[in-house]
C-alpha cells in the first residue's frame, strides 16, 4: 500500500527543483497528400502509390494513420477496390507468404 500523499507517480514531469516542467508535446495535424499535391483523380492503375495506404496484410488504412482527407480516402479505398478486382492488389496476404 503506498504511503498516505503518495499517488504512484515517482518524478514524472518534474524538474530537479521540484517544479513541473511546461513543456508539452503538440502533435501537427497530418496534411493530405493528395491536397498538398492538387490530386483530381486517384488512379487504380499506380499500385505502388496504392501499396502505401495498405497494411501488411492488406487491409487499407483509416484516415487517423495516413492523414488524407475524407474526400480522398474516400477516393483511395474506391481505388483500392478496383484494383484488387483487377488483381493489381491482393484481397488478403497471407502471413509467411510472399510474392
Amino acid at each position: 500500500m503506498a504511503a498516505q500523499g503518495s499517488t504512484g507517480r515517482r518524478g514524472r514531469g518534474r524538474t530537479q527543483g521540484g517544479q513541473r516542467s511546461r513543456r508539452r508535446f503538440v502533435r501537427r495535424r497530418k496534411q493530405c497528400i493528395f491536397c498538398k499535391d492538387k490530386a483530381t483523380y486517384i488512379d487504380y492503375k499506380q499500385t505502388g502509390m496504392l501499396r502505401g495506404f495498405l497494411t501488411d496484410r492488406g487491409k487499407i488504412r483509416p484516415r487517423r494513420q495516413t492523414g488524407t482527407c475524407a474526400k480522398h480516402q474516400r477516393q483511395l479505398s474506391v481505388a483500392i477496390k478496383r484494383a484488387r478486382h483487377l488483381a493489381l492488389l491482393p484481397f488478403v496476404v497471407e502471413p509467411g507468404r510472399t510474392r
